[in-house]
C-alpha cells in the first residue's frame, strides 16, 4: 500500500469533527504552500515576463478596469 493510500484510508476513518478540523487545517496548509511558491517565483524572476507583458498590454490599451 502506498503512502497516499494510507493517508486516504486514515482520512476516510475520521469522525465528522475530525474531518472538519482536517479540512480547515489542510486549507490553511495548502494556501501557505501556494503563497510560498508564488513568493519564490516572484523573487527568482519567474513572474517577471508575465508582469512585463501585462504592463505592455495595459500601455497599449489592451486591458480593462475590473
Amino acid at each position: 500500500m502506498s503512502r497516499l493510500e494510507q493517508i486516504e484510508g486514515e482520512v476516510k476513518n475520521l469522525s465528522s469533527d475530525e474531518l472538519k478540523d482536517f479540512r480547515d487545517w489542510f486549507a490553511r496548509f495548502d494556501a501557505d504552500v501556494w503563497d510560498a511558491k508564488i513568493e519564490a517565483d516572484a523573487h527568482n524572476g519567474k513572474l517577471r515576463s508575465l508582469a512585463e507583458r501585462a504592463l505592455q498590454d495595459h500601455a497599449s490599451g489592451r486591458s480593462t478596469i475590473l
